[in-house]
């Protein structure tokens, strides 16, 4: 009993010390196959401050298997240049231009396996062996919103220069999320490198006819290329509020942003949920934030698959949401997006105005929460449980609370588990019956009247001993 409770306990503790550390960043991109990817890129620059992004690189995929297009990512990169100054003022540790612009690379320009094996190295894949053998102790976070062969030619040729048991260090210090098989590299990787930490809805798209519309990163834009509604709120992912909130009078940076080929953003999930914004939990992806979330399990073979998984990966799980537009519950692996639609949408739209606003006050900025106590606490089953917090904003806006008991997260299936009085700053509740110690999360969520509405989180682990 002992044991499970300081494992409770050390946990927590690195689930927030994760939370305190600027995540080291490595992108694979398959700009210009459509304009999803162009897009996704403009609001990763508007986030640029909250990461250590050590790479970008151009990749190929199965919508573009032979060209890369690293031009496109100069060209949106120098219009980053010119307001960067701008987002500056309203939030430090914005990176230059110039820097952005040196970390740039390119893969072969070739599709797949075509560009794993001897002899197949690119400037992008030498640049990620460069990165990942950094004296850096902090978790590397590769995202591939295109093919993964810059990946996996990386890691073949540390294979060829490094030890079994220094490959096994290495490999403890990545973190890899794709937006589905853009490659048929991706089963490679996760059947040779088994202990890799790997998040992704696995398969490939075919004549419209495969796995993207299934996947988890789809909720960003609630799948609406499908005709399918999920019960979000899509006027806020559309061509036309986008061009008021992005393109539109936001300077050259929102002129980069596309309209809508097929998806809003499918790729902006693989970084959304590295945002220090209080809910996201980088190093726990079933812990759920605004990337989505997932559990660690061996899915089912599907017929949109490469191959059958040999290994858990994290990949699909369900939230069950409440949705104002239809009034009624909806369940599904998108809802652990679009639950967090109008939050996330809304922080970007504001970053877009501070591209414009040459003054904080021009501006709307996040209210910051301070709970009255610590974010993991240990409780004796039925005990009074008292949580609190307390949001200053720096515009001086009025703000608005909301506690939430996170049902699919933790180990206590209390899904019938209501909170009173959930808009207050203080909440109070009894600890649930348990036999062995179980883990309950709550999230505070603290909503200001600027324009656009901003919102932060915190998050506190409730565990619950017998």
């Amino acid at each position: 009993m002992k044991a499970k409770i300081l494992n409770l306990i050390l946990f927590s503790l690195l689930y927030h010390i994760s939370l305190a550390q600027k995540p080291r960043v490595f992108v694979l991109t398959d700009i210009e196959n459509e304009p999803d990817d162009a897009m996704s890129y403009v609001r990763f620059l508007t986030y640029a401050n909250q990461f250590d992004t050590e790479g970008i690189v151009a990749t190929t995929s199965c919508w573009q298997r032979t060209k890369t297009a690293e031009w496109r990512l100069h060209e949106i990169t120098e219009a980053y240049g010119k307001v960067r100054d701008n987002l500056e003022i309203h939030e430090k540790g914005y990176p230059t231009e110039a820097y952005m612009h040196s970390i740039i690379k390119k893969g072969l320009p070739v599709f797949g396996k075509e560009g794993l094996g001897e002899g197949k190295d690119s400037e992008g894949s030498e640049w990620l062996v460069q990165s990942i053998l950094k004296n850096d102790a902090r978790p590397l976070y590769i995202q591939a919103w295109g093919g993964t062969n810059v990946l996996a030619q990386a890691l073949f040729k540390l294979q060829k220069i490094k030890k079994p048991a220094e490959i096994a260090q290495i490999v403890k210090k990545l973190r890899v999320y794709t937006i589905s098989d853009q490659d048929d590299t991706g089963p490679w990787i996760r059947k040779n490198f088994p202990d890799l930490f790997y998040i992704v809805s696995p398969g490939y798209e075919e004549n419209g006819g495969g796995q993207y519309h299934y996947a988890t990163w789809s909720g960003i834009s609630g799948d609406i290329f499908h005709g399918r509604f999920t019960g979000a709120d899509t006027t806020i992912v559309r061509n036309r509020y986008l061009d008021q909130h992005v393109r539109q009078n936001h300077g050259p940076l929102g002129e980069k942003y596309p309209k809508i080929d097929f998806l809003m953003e499918g790729d902006s999930p693989s970084f959304m949920g590295l945002i220090n914004n209080g809910l996201n939990s980088p190093e726990n992806p079933d812990y759920g934030g605004w990337g989505g979330r997932y559990e660690l399990y061996i899915p089912q073979f599907k017929k949109y698959m490469y191959e059958p998984e040999t290994r858990p990966i994290w990949t699909d799980t369900q939230d069950e949401v409440y949705s104002d537009i239809t009034k009624a519950y909806h369940t599904s692996n998108h809802a652990t997006i679009w639950r967090w639609r109008k939050a996330f949408q809304n922080d970007f739209f504001a970053r877009m105005d501070w591209c414009v606003a040459k003054n904080y006050k021009e501006a709307n900025h996040p209210p910051v929460i301070t709970l009255g106590h610590a974010n993991t606490l240990i409780v004796k089953s039925g005990a009074n449980v008292v949580l609190s917090g307390k949001a200053t904003d720096p515009d001086n806006n009025e703000v608005s609370y909301n506690w939430f008991f996170y049902k699919e997260v933790g180990s206590i299936t209390a899904s019938r588990f209501t909170l009173r009085n959930p808009a207050s700053q203080e909440i109070s509740f009894t600890a649930p019956k348990v036999t062995e110690p179980k883990t309950m999360h709550f999230i505070l969520e603290v909503t200001d009247n600027g324009t656009p509405n901003l919102t932060r989180y915190q998050r506190v682990i409730v565990n619950v001993t017998p």
